[in-house]
């Protein structure tokens, strides 16, 4: 078996092709009007990536990292790039505040900060909440460190992204600073007029002995003003967000990080979350995705030193014609490594889920301990899953295991609740909860937990699945 880093760029370099115009003409459009950037290196990192870009290609299912999800859909739609103006600011956001988070949070409309909306207050002394032009004197020459310096940068809609920088949500926890409250994250889509692009990027500093919980929340305007309304009865436009998040964690630093994408059913979203780990930092995430017309989370994980720990906890529910396509790699270079991921897809209608986990475990990297399974429920007969978990192992001395199920509701448990006097449609939606529920009781805000529970029964009855 041939061993590729798990960093693998995910697009691809070559000749000019029609793909590449389609690149190209979203490079131009995202950097249309964007103010020159004052910094230099800023104005670097944004060149360096422009010409990745220029000479890469779309990704095709010709590629293997693309073989299950078809980019063909977007490249049908011309994007332009929304602004944030006067109805953005007259929003009312309250029903997307948690209470554990009131005064904690950035929001970001269309990739724009929005400090109307933001609320930041009763942090620790140190902590730097806020976006680029809010940056302390003291980490504008730091932030160079760390911005655009993760692994996997050259891959295309990573470096689209990079290329395209207007502005960073920054989060910066000062060593040994343990933040109680968790900061929220809040990118807001408000399109309404033509297809649009924005790129929200984010970039989490947790210093040595530090310790942060964080919740990144991508949705748009209808899920305010609509929130039991399947969006695409409500005349919204398509539009295209592609982000990108790097976290950075110290020497037994210890984050924990909850990703909700709940955009529009008409929407295109594809992130990046990029994880860089010293020795001895604990790093958790929880990756929610309900929606979304094509969706693709990229997880990489790099390890650059000795006995961290890695949890990832998944779960995607999707359903009419959804894409939803989740990428991971960990990349274990040290010794005592340990890592554990769980990920669950709830499938309904002719709904298609995809699933590539990569866990590398490089020679150094002995007494590894890593784990990994994907399990997959599939609510209608016509629903998709491929599911390809993978362990690519040089150490002679660890532990490792993956694995991945497959499976429909059973008639007998339905019939069960049904001789308990349930009816056939509430004992399915306890069923589906209760597989989504090992994954959202993990999440360290309760409102959150009920929000989605709500979403995720929701979205069983709107799946009308074929039983």
């Amino acid at each position: 078996m041939s061993i590729q880093s798990p960093t693998a760029t995910n697009g691809s370099h070559g000749n000019v092709s029609a793909g590449d115009n389609y690149l190209q003409e979203l490079l131009q459009k995202s950097q249309k009007g964007v103010e020159t950037l004052h910094a230099t290196s800023l104005q670097e990192i944004r060149d360096r990536a422009s010409s990745i870009i220029r000479q890469s290609t779309l990704p095709t299912t010709k590629i293997e990292e693309w073989r299950f999800t078809d980019l063909s859909a977007l490249k049908q739609i011309k994007f332009g790039v929304e602004t944030l103006h006067a109805t953005s600011l007259q929003m009312d956001i309250t029903p997307l505040i948690f209470p554990e988070a009131a005064n904690s949070r950035l929001v970001f409309i269309n990739g724009v900060y929005a400090p109307e909306h933001s609320a930041i207050a009763d942090l620790p002394e140190g902590v730097v909440v806020t976006n680029l032009a809010g940056l302390p004197t003291e980490h504008r020459d730091r932030i160079d460190s760390y911005l655009a310096k993760s692994e996997g940068g050259e891959e295309v809609f990573t470096a689209l992204n990079t290329a395209a920088i207007t502005d960073v949500a920054v989060v910066w926890i000062p060593k040994n600073v343990v933040v109680e409250t968790p900061i929220h994250l809040l990118f807001i889509a408000n399109s309404f007029r033509t297809p649009t692009i924005n790129q929200p990027r984010c970039l989490v500093v947790a210093e040595t002995g530090s310790s942060v919980t964080l919740v990144e929340d991508y949705l748009n305007q209808f899920n305010i003003e609509e929130p039991e309304t399947n969006e695409a009865e409500v005349g919204e436009t398509v539009y295209f967000t592609n982000a990108v998040t790097e976290i950075w964690l110290g020497e037994n630093a210890q984050v924990s990080h909850t990703r909700v994408e709940r955009e529009s059913v008409e929407a295109f979203h594809i992130g990046k979350t990029a994880i860089t780990q010293a020795r001895d930092s604990r790093y958790t995430c929880n990756a929610i995705t309900l929606g979304a017309k094509l969706s693709r989370h990229n997880l990489e994980i790099c390890q650059t030193g000795e006995q961290t720990q890695t949890i990832l906890n998944g779960l995607t529910m999707v359903a009419g014609q959804q894409t939803a396509d989740t990428h991971s790699a960990i990349a274990l270079n040290y010794p005592y490594g340990m890592s554990r991921q769980l990920h669950k897809c709830i499938v309904g209608d002719k709904a298609h889920t995809v699933f590539n986990g990569r866990v590398f475990v490089a020679k150094a990297a002995q007494l590894t301990d890593a784990g990994q399974l994907n399990r997959n429920l599939l609510l209608s007969a016509k629903a998709r899953v491929d599911t390809k978990p993978q362990l690519e192992i040089i150490a002679d001395n660890v532990k490792c295991s993956h694995g991945a199920t497959v499976s429909q509701l059973e008639d007998d448990e339905i019939f069960y609740l049904q001789s308990r006097g349930i009816n056939a449609t509430d004992a399915q939606n306890l069923l589906v909860n209760a597989f989504a529920a090992e994954i959202i009781h993990e999440l360290p805000i309760s409102s959150l937990q009920q929000t989605l529970l709500k979403a995720v029964t929701r979205e069983t009855i709107l799946s009308n699945p074929d039983r």
